[in-house]
């Protein structure tokens, strides 16, 4: 084993003790030793440095000229060692490289444009990638830390990964603007029974994420068009004779017929997530705090 391999920083603390108050008693009740054990270490000291270090006097102890020369030394490095735990300043406008975010269309629609915004404000050195959610690969996306954060509902994401609530959406019940359902009343018998359309952007097929809430009721929904986004559908929705369910924050341009429900469809959750090997990186908890910062603007 080489000298450097045996020493410790414990007995560099010990040593920078000596030199400054030149007595073993008092160093013993400044690191919580006893003299014998201070002793102990000081002996280790000298068989690494090959030099005396000390030399006892009636009152104390005296350096020698090599125990002199390593207390600069000594102070930088202890120095040293106490800034590796000192937490680093993070600084928004000096961060570069790139940062992933997973969302659905909604929340590309919804929440990114705000959060985008703020992130090119703060830090313009930052490069963002946004792509779409791949439910089968996410999990192991986020592991591999090739993804950062996810925008998207409670169910595509794994439960057990540190996560955020935005705010609650609940679902409006929507047709083309000259449809003959539009602004009237209907139960949900009724509705079951229209053609409608989803949006899927999880898995190409034909069952969305309100089709609980009407088995609940005993209904089965009449679905004959499956969309992989939200975005597409009130396209869809002015050229056929479907109806649709979209969350009401997508609903921005205001061409679209309501149909009154005669029950209140249930409520889900909008969420921020991320896996937790990120949870103390400074840069992401940066984004999540502006994330943070806009839920009472979305739940107003």
């Amino acid at each position: 084993m080489s000298k450097i391999d045996r020493l410790e920083i414990r007995q560099l603390r010990i040593l920078q003790a000596l030199l400054r108050e030149q007595n073993v008693s008092r160093v013993a009740l400044q690191v919580g030793l006893t003299q014998q054990a201070v002793s102990d270490q000081l002996r280790k000291l000298r068989d690494i440095f090959d030099d005396r270090l000390f030399l006892r006097k009636s009152n104390g102890l005296i350096p020698t000229p090599l125990a002199e020369q390593l207390g600069d030394k000594i102070d930088e490095l202890i120095h040293g060692f106490e800034r590796l735990l000192e937490p680093g300043i993070f600084e928004p406008s000096l961060v570069e490289g790139t940062y992933v975010i997973a969302a659905t269309d909604y929340a590309q629609q919804v929440v990114l444009p705000t959060l985008l915004s703020k992130i090119r404000q703060q830090a313009p050195k930052l490069k963002i990638i946004v792509q779409d959610l791949d439910i089968d690969s996410l999990s192991d996306l986020m592991a591999a830390g090739k993804i950062n954060l996810v925008v998207a509902f409670p169910d595509f994401v794994p439960n057990s990964y540190p996560c955020i609530t935005l705010f609650t959406e609940h679902h409006v019940c929507v047709v083309a603007p000259d449809s003959p359902f539009a602004g009237k009343k209907l139960s949900l018998d009724d509705i079951a029974r229209q053609p409608q359309i989803i949006a899927s952007p999880s898995r190409p097929n034909f069952r969305g994420s309100i089709d609980k809430w009407f088995e609940q009721y005993g209904l089965k929904r009449n679905v004959v068009i499956s969309a992989p986004c939200f975005s597409v559908v009130p396209l869809y929705l002015e050229t056929t004779d479907a109806i649709a369910f979209l969350p009401s924050r997508a609903l921005v341009d205001g061409n679209l017929g309501i149909i009154d429900l005669q029950e209140t469809p249930v409520s889900f959750d909008v969420i921020s997530a991320w896996h937790p090997r990120v949870s103390d990186d400074p840069l992401h908890n940066w984004v999540v705090d502006l994330l943070r910062s806009e839920i009472e603007y979305y739940s107003a």
